[in-house]
């Protein structure tokens, strides 16, 4: 079994995450001009945060994120102050979004990505035992 690892000081690690970022009442609002701001500052923030975007695309509604993290990132915190640092600046530059009171609901969906299945993962430690 291979993966795409990064290494740490004292680890080696694969850890990738798909985040969806949903606007409040699900207006569609990343359309355009504001879809390219939000994806330019997706990546700033990540950069900042020591987080690699792997993809990020948007039509209207929602954002999709996909992104590889270290073992020590504090993915709530990054994605807290994701949506808090766009949802100002993105209000900032685009007068018609000054109308909405939040850009992002307090909500998200994250989930793990694998470069394997977890039926592989899953054959792979049950055979593990096979070879002592």
């Amino acid at each position: 079994m291979r993966y795409d690892t990064q290494s740490g000081s004292h680890s080696k690690y694969s850890l990738q995450y798909h985040l969806i970022l949903a606007t409040k009442y699900r207006h569609n609002l990343l359309k355009g001009e504001v879809g390219e701001d939000l994806k330019q500052q997706v990546d700033s923030i990540a950069e900042n945060k020591d987080i690699e975007v792997l993809n990020k695309e948007t039509d209207e509604d929602p954002i999709h994120i996909l992104f590889r993290a270290t073992p020590t990132t504090e993915l709530s915190k990054f994605i807290n102050s994701l949506k808090g640092a766009t949802s100002r600046k993105l209000q900032n530059k685009h007068d018609h979004l000054q109308q909405h009171s939040a850009l992002w609901p307090p909500s998200y969906f994250l989930a793990t990505t694998g470069e394997v299945t977890l039926d592989q993962l899953k054959e792979y430690v049950e055979n593990q035992g096979e070879f002592e």
